[in-house]
């Protein structure tokens, strides 16, 4: 079969990594409107992170399309304009910016028509390459559904997979349901009923959005109605503010409470008082707010003791802040004996089923605030009068990593509940079925098709949408299950409770905050719905999507399609486990909708691709069924993917490189870069993706310095070659240095340079069918991981010879000294091999002599008036820490000043920088290396100030 010609991508060159990261970095904060509002799923890829790729991965790098860019200049003119195009697409406040948005598909569609005219008379083209129409995406472990979203969002058809139910859901309702009833006015009747909302343009998911609104307005009525009477109102009353001035306003009134705080009990171990239930309370601050404190006072009465309220600062913060712990090694300390309560005896009392919880204060909502009140017996009573007519009984599985509460006597998933939020979530769920068939009714009133086609089959009839509209109140009562639970915090000092999910585990809580399910706060269904209706309000609708159930190693969705995909990473999260939490609940409510989905008590774990020790029986067996598993995974998508387009696989890090022996042992990096590569895909590109603005720097040969990589990769060739290790090494040598021109060109920052460089050196590595070493062994990927970050380092000390001999005497004595002092001696002795002289680099400005020592002046000790044009004896090196010390102290405008001064040179003195951060970052010298990094990723917006407004006639005294 004829070879498919495939034009290089951008992504495999070049990409404008840092502000990615940034943008990506910022998303984080960003909430209302977020897909991630939508439902919780865990490490979820950030949405500009998953839109660059995949533009990055479908548009042809210029250097691939002589024929319109000839020369490297014209190349890095045009790679310049997608990068801009690229750093205005990743920004938030451009996701939906239409015209922006078409831009970019232009700019997808023109390579596309390339490939349709390389290809026109391939055997397959029509198969393959129909110019009318790109490719459909797909993701095989689509999890949270960004990278599916995003290839919507460009517009392509997307597809996503994945084992897990509820991660299939999550995508159904981001890429399937919405553009399937999209542009259409809601069936509700009040909205009906106004001329208004009837006669305005309802886009993409709006309409949807209105009546998921309404009839979750109804649900929550409906609720209130029939167990309203279990989250009763606080009344103030005289006794209360007897003692407190802030209440007497109050008395008489009844206030909505917003939670009830609990503290778990366990019988005292003194057996004095072993008759009595004392608290385990992590602390007593109930606000921590300036202005605002409050805290819970115990008040000990013989064997007995109760709780009562104060407001402003404890007389002791630090007890009231402490509560009843007592440290790591004694959890505890018993209120009433003040003896330890450690952990063994609380998780003994907790398997014996004798752990408690006792009711500690009262929030509720004011009409200034929050109001902090002490225990009331009738509350007390109401919330023991609820009575769960269902409990999910799945237990928790016996991963005391990630689940801690089995180890308490908290083993199913309905534990995690107190009866009141059973009652309350098992109302909800059942409302779920009665306001499908409202919605039914309602949209044939409104004219919908009397069809019986259900959602599941693709049907857009009134079964369908009420079935859809059903689909988003279900998944506002799973993503309400987070809150409404009895692992929730009360966080004092935003003086609010906290969702469970705040980590991927589920931990023990001593203390903890239950909502009030009608309180009109987080915990309430209208407020967890509204936050999620943001997110469906903003989806793309642009193209039809599709998600489904299906093994990653053993699906054929992937067949001709664009493939970007974020797998599982390793043992880092057991999504299977933790997701059971939420799947209980969406089983519960919509398994009418997707009987298939929801076939299975649990969600499916025996085939989920995570090294689990746990699940396996041992390490070793939970990393060799990944690797396997993996290997399979990602063979198919070689096999299927299409074959114009490289495939982008997300990997995120947990590693340390070295037992605590010494010795070195596989890490979770090895392994996946192995999978991949036993899949049959060679690996043309390694970027890292840092979603957290970190300036944390780890050693280089460990190739671990983002929170994730991104691999690029395409199918290896059948008829690969073997390579001997020399053969590699050569081939290392000659065109590593090349692309980290390239990369340094691009403008990348030196924190990520050594990971991104690793993507050239895999390149090589990769082509081959294997590389053996003298004797006839295989170089393993860790070999050839050390060999590559070795060619690296020489071809950043070869870009030394740039430099002049004062330059690369100063880099050779700080590698050395850093800008600490050294030997007189040393140094003319080192300045004779450099070809200078401890006198000519005093006269340079650079160094200080005096006494028998020598060292380098820091930036800030160098001359504030320097001028390149008027230094009889210019040095990068000079150069160099000048820029950094404008830019320290005077900002980009300062720096640009100057490098408009060094015309040319410009380009050279970055050159030293990078030098500069990899010396930095091999010896630990974090502060310097942030300085030399912060100088190349400002030298984009450095440079293009450096050409506003000022003259080159510097440039030609060069």
């Amino acid at each position: 079969m004829s070879e498919v010609r495939s034009r290089k991508k951008l992504i495999e060159v070049a990409l404008p990594l840092e502000a990615v990261n940034a943008a990506s970095a910022r998303e984080k904060s960003i909430r209302h409107g977020h897909p991630s509002t939508l439902h919780l799923w865990w490490a979820r890829r950030p949405l500009a992170s998953a839109r660059a790729v995949i533009f990055a991965q479908m548009v042809d790098d210029p250097s691939a399309c002589p024929e319109e860019f000839p020369t490297e200049e014209a190349q890095a003119r045009e790679r310049e304009r997608l990068f801009r195009l690229i750093e205005k697409l990743v920004q938030w406040e451009n996701t939906t910016n239409e015209a922006l948005l078409e831009e970019a598909r232009q700019e997808i569609w023109k390579s596309w028509q390339r490939a349709c005219r390389d290809n026109a008379h391939h055997p397959r083209a029509e198969e393959l390459f129909n110019p009318k129409r790109l490719p459909a995406f797909h993701d095989p472990f689509a999890g949270g559904g960004s990278l599916p979203l995003e290839a919507q969002r460009l517009g392509l058809e997307a597809y996503a997979s994945d084992l897990n139910p509820v991660a299939v859901l999550i995508n159904k309702a981001m890429i399937e349901i919405p553009p399937r009833f999209a542009n259409r006015p809601p069936v509700n009747p009040e909205a009906r009923a106004k001329k208004a909302l009837m006669e305005r343009e309802w886009k993409g998911a709006q309409g949807l959005a209105e009546d998921v609104r309404y009839y979750g307005r109804w649900m929550r009525d409906e609720a209130e109605r029939r167990i309203g009477h279990l989250y009763p109102k606080v009344k103030i009353t005289p006794e209360m503010a007897q003692d407190r001035p802030d209440l007497k306003p109050l008395v008489g009134q009844e206030l909505t409470v917003i939670a009830w705080i609990w503290a778990r009990t366990v019988r005292s171990p003194n057996p004095a008082f072993a008759h009595v239930e004392v608290p385990l309370a992590s602390t007593f601050m109930l606000s921590t707010k300036p202005g605002k404190e409050a805290y819970v006072e115990p008040v000990i009465e013989g064997d007995s003791y109760r709780f009562t309220v104060k407001v402003g600062k404890p007389k002791d913060p630090e007890a009231a802040k402490l509560g009843t712990s007592a440290g790591k090694r004694s959890a505890f300390r018993c209120l009433l004996s003040g003896v330890p309560i450690p952990y063994d005896y609380i998780r003994a009392e907790g398997r014996a089923g004798r752990m408690g919880a006792r009711l500690m204060a009262i929030v509720a909502e004011g009409p200034k605030g929050r109001v902090y009140l002490p225990p009331v017996p009738e509350h007390k009573e109401i919330a023991r009068q609820a009575v769960p007519t269902w409990k999910p009984d799945i237990p928790l599985p016996d991963n005391p990593r990630d689940f801690k509460t089995p180890l308490y006597g908290i083993s199913t998933y309905g534990d995690l509940f107190t009866p009141r939020q059973l009652v309350a979530l098992t109302t909800f769920a059942d409302l779920v079925g009665e306001a499908m068939e409202r919605v039914r009714q309602d949209a044939l009133a409104a004219g919908l098709p009397d069809d019986e086609t259900p959602l599941r089959e693709g049907g857009t009839g009134a079964r369908a949408y009420a079935e859809a509209v059903g689909m988003y109140l279900g998944l506002a009562l799973s993503r309400l299950s987070d809150i409404q639970n009895s692992l929730c915090a009360w966080e004092n000092t935003k003086t609010q409770v906290r969702h469970l999910f705040t980590r991927q585990a589920v931990p023990m809580l001593w203390d903890f905050g239950e909502n009030n399910v009608f309180g009109d706060a987080a915990g309430d269904y209208m407020v967890s719905l509204e936050n999620m209706l943001r997110a469906l309000e903003k989806v793309p609708c642009v193209e039809v999507g599709q998600s489904n159930q299906a093994d990653a190693s053993t699906q054929t969705v992937s067949i001709n399609k664009i493939v970007s995909t974020d797998p599982p990473y390793y043992d880092n999260i057991g999504y299977a486990d933790l997701s059971d939490f939420f799947y209980v609940w969406l089983r519960r409510s919509l398994r009418s909708v997707f009987p298939d989905l929801f076939a299975t008590v649990a969600v499916p774990k025996a085939e989920e691709l995570v090294a689990t020790p746990y699940r396996h029986g041992s390490k070793d067996k939970a990393e060799q069924f990944f690797l396997e598993g993996m290997t399979k995974a990602l063979a198919r998508l070689a096999e299927q993917a299409h074959p114009a387009f490289p495939v982008t696989i997300y990997y995120a890090f947990k590693q340390s490189e070295s037992e605590g022996n010494g010795e070195a042992r596989r890490t979770g990096w090895e392994t996946f870069l192995e999978a991949v590569i036993r899949a049959g895909f060679s690996i043309t590109g390694t970027w890292p993706m840092r979603t957290e603005l970190s300036n944390r720097m780890v050693g280089k040969d460990t190739n671990a310095l983002a929170s994730s990589i991104v691999l690029v990769c395409r199918k290896r060739p059948e008829n690969a070659p073997t390579a001997t290790r020399r053969e590699f090494l050569s081939a290392l040598k000659e065109e590593l240095p090349k692309a980290l021109r390239l990369l340094q060109a691009g403008n990348i920052a030196p924190v990520d340079l050594a990971q991104a460089a690793i993507g050239p050196g895999m390149a090589v590595y990769t082509r081959y069918a294997g590389v053996l070493d003298a004797e006839g062994n295989p170089v393993t990927v860790r070999e050839a991981l050390a060999l590559i970050n070795q060619v690296l380092d020489e071809a950043l000390a070869e870009q030394e010879g740039d430099f002049d001999p004062d330059t690369r005497w100063a880099l050779a004595w700080f590698e050395q000294f850093g800008f600490g002092e050294g030997e007189f001696g040393v140094a003319e002795t080192l300045s004779k091999a450099k070809n200078t002289s401890v006198e000519g680099l005093v006269e340079a400005g650079i160094l200080e002599s005096r006494r028998g020592k020598v060292r380098l002046l820091k930036p800030e000790e160098l001359p504030g008036d320097w001028d390149p044009v008027r230094d009889g004896r210019f040095t990068y090196w000079e150069a160099v820490h000048q820029l950094v010390r404008r830019l320290e102290t005077g900002g980009e405008m300062a720096a640009a000043d100057l490098l408009a001064k060094l015309g040319s040179r410009g380009d050279t003195a970055r050159e030293l920088a990078y030098r500069l951060y990899a010396l930095c970052e091999r010896k630990g010298w974090s502060k310097e290396a942030l300085s030399y990094n912060a100088l190349v990723q400002s030298w984009p917006e450095i440079a293009r100030l450096s050409q506003e407004g000022k003259a080159p006639a510097q440039t030609e005294l060069f």
